[in-house]
């Protein structure tokens, strides 16, 4: 049987990152506040926090904590739960009315060799998906699309949040 690969360089960077990082950033994020927009945070709960992924498998990835630093699903406390589903549903709104998504991955990694790079802190990812988003690019140049700024979307989605009374206001 043939095994195929599915090749995504651009993830290297992130990698290299993780033995950089001193602490967890989702926890720095959270004591910073005047950080906010460099940050790229969207929106705090009192339970939670949203940031705009910094290495995006797609444009508008974003990244849902608790605001407490734990790292599995059964240490979360139901309003933590709760909390968290619902700032799901409110970032799939703010992502829809912006960038007009045909869908959307949302989805934990549990532990490193689950896939999460910062296994510390429990965080969901929403993940924005269009029809036909995966193209000739990433298969035959090793490169990666994204077409809009981290910091150009996050403006444009805190102003869809002001405008239709979305979380973190």
């Amino acid at each position: 049987m043939q095994r195929n690969n599915l090749w995504a360089p651009w993830r290297i960077n992130y990698i290299q990152a993780l033995d950089k990082t001193d602490g967890c950033f989702i926890c720095h994020n959270l004591q910073h506040p005047d950080d906010d927009d460099s940050n790229l945070v969207l929106w705090r709960t009192e339970h939670s926090i949203v940031i705009l992924n910094r290495f995006p498998y797609n444009n508008g990835h974003l990244l849902i904590a608790p605001a407490r630093h734990i790292a599995e699903l059964n240490l979360a406390t139901e309003q933590e739960l709760l909390d968290m589903i619902k700032l799901v549903r409110e970032s799939q709104k703010v992502l829809s009315i912006a960038i007009k998504p045909h869908g959307f991955n949302v989805g934990m990694n549990s532990g490193r060799c689950g896939g999460a790079g910062l296994p510390g802190h429990l965080h969901i990812h929403v993940v924005p998906r269009w029809d036909g988003d995966t193209n000739f690019m990433s298969i035959c140049s090793d490169t990666k699309v994204i077409s809009q700024s981290l910091t150009e979307l996050l403006m444009e989605l805190k102003q869809v949040s002001e405008k239709n009374n979305l979380p973190g206001l």
